[in-house]
């Protein structure tokens, strides 16, 4: 049974939010305050419910922290901080999906079944296919461990960055539309809209592009979606 942790103060949504999750056949904790979500969190969850405006420890600053200990748990964003900057500023702490309130439950659960298939572990016989290094420019991406080296420096990457940067190159320079993205990386039915591609896109230029504002890897096939390319 999966493990879900609600870190919300709000009694009632969260009284709901674990309603639903039980439903759907989950094993849910709920807490109230940052400090003691991120003990539960410290303590192991398959995935991470999370609320901004927290009492005790923000939201933002519990991320933070998460990911500089290295605990990799997906964490899901549910806020009602719905501006770009706080999505963007959500990815770039370690987030790997951010949904505003209010919001549907029905896409909510979408977004979480999506989220715990990306993090199931592969068995041996899966990715033999993910085992080549791939480079691109000063790039140099090590599927195997998953890492990342700009100008032979490790470059940290969110892990939804990650499968982004390799679902483009698994494409060789070849077209992928938003949808193909959000499917495959994210594995959101084609009626979730989001915007999660693009910002996530933003972060990958802001890492390994030399100028983020005018790149030459990860390029915008304009109305269409995204390719990189190895000039």
């Amino acid at each position: 049974m999966k493990r879900i942790l609600v870190i919300e103060d709000n009694a009632n949504l969260a009284y709901g939010l674990q309603n639903n999750l039980e439903i759907e056949g989950y094993q849910v904790e709920v807490v109230s305050d940052g400090r003691s979500g991120l003990d539960a969190a410290r303590r192991g969850a398959d995935l991470i419910i999370l609320d901004l405006m927290l009492p005790e420890l923000d939201g933002f600053r519990l991320l933070r922290t998460l990911r500089e200990e290295e605990i990799g748990t997906p964490v899901l964003i549910l806020s009602a901080r719905g501006e770009e900057l706080d999505k963007v500023r959500g990815f770039r702490f370690g987030a790997d999906d951010y949904v505003t309130k209010p919001f549907s439950v029905l896409e909510l659960l979408a977004r979480i079944e999506a989220l715990l298939r990306r993090f199931e572990p592969r068995s041996a016989g899966q990715g033999s296919r993910e085992s080549k290094v791939e480079r691109f420019g000063v790039v140099q991406v090590d599927p195997s461990t998953r890492e990342v080296l700009r100008d032979g420096k490790p470059v940290a990457l969110a892990p939804k960055e990650f499968d982004l940067l390799w679902a483009l190159l698994e494409r060789d320079g070849k077209l992928a539309s938003r949808l193909e993205l959000i499917r495959e990386v994210w594995g959101y039915p084609d009626t979730v809209l989001t915007r999660t591609v693009d910002t996530h896109i933003g972060e990958l230029r802001r890492k390994l592009e030399e100028d983020a504002s005018n790149p030459r890897h990860i390029l915008t096939v304009r109305k269409a979606g995204y390719r990189l390319s190895r000039p």
